[in-house]
């Protein structure tokens, strides 16, 4: 939840919280927040590339520019600044002159030739960004700043590439061509046709015989060859450190779309080689929903990447660090433990592999030593770590921050952060709420941990309205890491209650598992036993309790408020209650069938995970439900049969969609309204004041 823009028509509600004083943390700072991403090290170890995303509140849309910060924290610059585009994902040629990107800028007409690419002076954004002519495709500019050059003319756009070391090749991600070369593009969209098993996908929406291929492309010209043809995916491209191969991720089964493995592939980088599977079909390779590319050795003979026993238990099994030789298909994983790795780094000498790993509520950078597994954690503390670089000559640079701090770049050295650089310098200045981790046993007795974030000038003794935050996944956790909708409610007056139920990340294989197909049992039982430790610490007010999610967090809060009266208040956001209705209508068939079953051969599952829908009739919480248009993760009708639900059993209740989003928001306008809405709904039911222990 980060950076919304434009000033809004506030719902109406007359006990709805005042205005924190300017040095909290409210709505309108969500503008001004920079969100920092991708990371990555020039060749000789001296810079460091990424990218900042921030609002751009007169388009009322998200916009990504690239930056370069030295290695001892000097020269931090922005490389581009297109007002009407983004740039992302940059990569350094071999020789660190230039630097690739991902950009939607659209041409200047007067810079192309007659076959509509560009020629070989300066490419100029022009127009309007969501323009049909302003696809996606992989740029070059000096890495030093100056005018751009567009080097791919797919039709279809760019999804993802990998950059050669010789910089003088691509391997580019795309979609198969959506018409014939030469061919008018119709005034409406033809009718999509399918006999695909999988048709949906929040990102692609419909999904049609269209795939995504692997194609190689020259650098210079631009020629694009197609390397991976036929009725299958490629993803994560990655090319070796010598450029002559490239690794990527991909389904062969004959009927990929019921598969769920993932597996690598590797491919020469020449036109009409033959890929080759080099990881086991016994497991899953590098699923591209962990966001993690195929790591090459330096020497090339080996590759490190994550894998689970996925086919069976989905993202309940952890996600370990799996090394496979190239040659042999010989697969280690060196550090067996029962915890989740991410975006795994080779070291200079290809003894060592850094990589992220995650505990409970934390998420730290380790380095896994590969000849005897020790894994030695180089920060520390209430943090959480999302990204990584490490150089040629084994500088380390990690992507994290805490409870106050968003995402920032930090150099890592010896048992120390430095950090090189401050997008979000302004927070200094705001009073920010504290944050502080519990730990209580549940209803069974199994331990369970979580987040407090007491109110703004809260005072011991005083027992204050609170919000319990549940969130997606379900296997996923609340970290230490900053939450802006967390401060704008604490300054708010509102202490915040965030608790890692079972079926939670972080705490192993076994304590993720213990709600598959038993969604809305052990961990509702676990959030009303958090609500139960924070009202006996004394901070929390049991008469004025509200609880809200979005994702599984929506779904939780269904079954939170169907199985407890408790709730003064409800936000559920992108949720759903009736299985049964969904089955079709998302994106999740696979899982539906491998988790649930099918719906006519076992009614008995699909009805108790069912359980608010069925018994609607029990909810008495006033529940405000919102949606995304656009989204095939949890379509909006999962959030509307609820919504119909409590309107026709007369408990006060409202339904907010937001046409034409995905799952996750990013019209800042949007992103702004979401949270102000939130706080008009817990204020109209909860009201803000404090009030003393009876």
């Amino acid at each position: 939840m980060i950076r919304p823009a434009l000033l809004l028509f506030l719902l109406a509600a007359v006990d709805a919280p005042a205005a924190p004083p300017s040095n909290l943390f409210d709505v309108a700072d969500l503008d001004r927040l920079a969100d920092v991403t991708e990371p990555v090290f020039s060749p000789d170890g001296q810079a460091i590339a990424y990218t900042v995303t921030t609002a751009n509140t007169d388009a009322d849309q998200q916009q990504s520019d690239l930056w370069r910060v030295r290695w001892d924290g000097s020269a931090r610059v922005r490389l581009t600044g297109t007002p009407d585009s983004s740039e992302w994902r940059p990569q350094w040629s071999g020789d660190g002159k230039w630097l690739a990107f991902l950009s939607d800028r659209k041409i200047d007409p007067r810079s192309a030739d007659a076959s509509g690419k560009a020629a070989s002076g300066d490419a100029k954004p022009s127009g309007d960004s969501s323009d049909d002519d302003a696809r996606t495709q992989v740029w070059l500019m000096p890495a030093n700043g100056g005018p751009p050059r567009q080097v791919t003319h797919m039709p279809d756009g760019v999804e993802d590439y990998a950059y050669s070391s010789d910089g003088k090749l691509l391997a580019v991600i795309a979609y198969d061509p959506g018409l014939p070369p030469g061919t008018t593009k119709p005034k409406n969209p033809p009718p999509l046709v399918t006999d695909r098993y999988l048709f949906k996908d929040d990102a692609d929406g419909l999904l049609g015989a269209r795939r995504k291929h692997l194609y190689l492309v020259d650098v210079a010209t631009g020629a694009a060859t197609l390397l991976t043809p036929g009725t299958h995916d490629e993803v994560l491209p990655a090319f070796s450190p010598d450029g002559r191969q490239i690794a990527f991720t991909s389904k062969r089964e004959p009927d990929a779309d019921r598969a769920m493995n993932f597996e690598i592939h590797v491919i020469a980088a020449r036109p009409g080689a033959q890929d080759r599977r080099i990881t086991s079909p016994d497991h899953t390779s590098d699923n591209p929903d962990w966001e993690t590319r195929p790591a090459w050795s330096p020497d090339g003979t080996r590759i490190a990447y994550p894998r689970s026993d996925y086919a069976h238990w989905l993202d309940y099994a952890p996600w370990v660090l799996g090394i496979v030789d190239v040659a042999t298909g010989k697969e280690t994983i060196p550090a067996p433990i029962d915890r989740c790795f991410y975006k795994p780094r080779w070291s200079h000498d290809g003894r060592s592999v850094y990589a992220l790993v995650e505990q409970s509520l934390v998420t730290h950078l380790a380095r896994i030593d590969l000849a005897d597994g020790k894994l030695t954690e180089l920060d520390h503390g209430d943090r959480f770590d999302f990204d990584l670089d490490v150089s040629a000559n084994d500088r380390v640079a990690v992507l994290g921050g805490d409870d106050r701090h968003p995402y920032e770049i930090s150099a890592v050295e010896s048992d120390t952060l430095r950090p090189l650089g401050d997008h979000n310098a302004f927070l200094s200045d705001k009073h920010l709420a504290d944050v502080e981790a519990i730990h209580y046993a549940s209803k069974d007795g199994t331990a369970i941990d979580g987040l407090l974030v007491k109110p703004v000038g809260w005072k011991p003794g005083v027992r204050y309205p609170t919000i319990v935050r549940v969130h997606g996944g379900p296997v996923y956790q609340y970290s230490r890491e900053f939450m802006p909708d967390w401060q704008a409610y604490a300054a708010h007056g509102y202490a915040v209650l965030a608790v890692n139920p079972r079926g939670s990340s972080g705490r192993g294989f076994d304590f993720a598992k213990a709600i598959r197909a038993d969604w809305g049992h052990k961990d509702v039982e676990d959030v009303l036993a958090g609500i139960d430790h924070a009202v006996a610490m004394g901070i929390v007010d049991p008469a004025r309790i509200g609880v809200g999610g979005w994702s599984y967090g929506g779904i939780l809060t269904d079954y939170l408020i169907a199985s407890d009266t408790r709730f003064k208040a409800a936000v559920s956001g992108a949720g759903a209650a009736n299985f049964i209705g969904m089955y079709g209508g998302d994106e999740y068939v696979r899982e539906y069938e491998l988790e649930l079953g099918l719906p006519w051969k076992d009614r008995t599952i699909w009805d108790r995970v069912s359980y608010p829908f069925l018994h609607a009739d029990r909810i008495v919480t006033p529940t405000m439900y919102q949606c995304a248009g656009n989204d095939f993760n949890v379509p909006c009708h999962g959030a509307e049969q609820m919504y119909q639900a409590l309107k026709s059993l007369g408990v006060p209740s409202q339904l907010v969609e937001y046409p034409g989003q995905h799952h996750g928001l990013t019209v800042p306008s949007y992103l702004r309204d979401r949270l102000q809405r939130n706080l008009d709904w817990y204020g109209r039911f909860l009201k803000a004041e404090s009030r003393q222990p009876e």
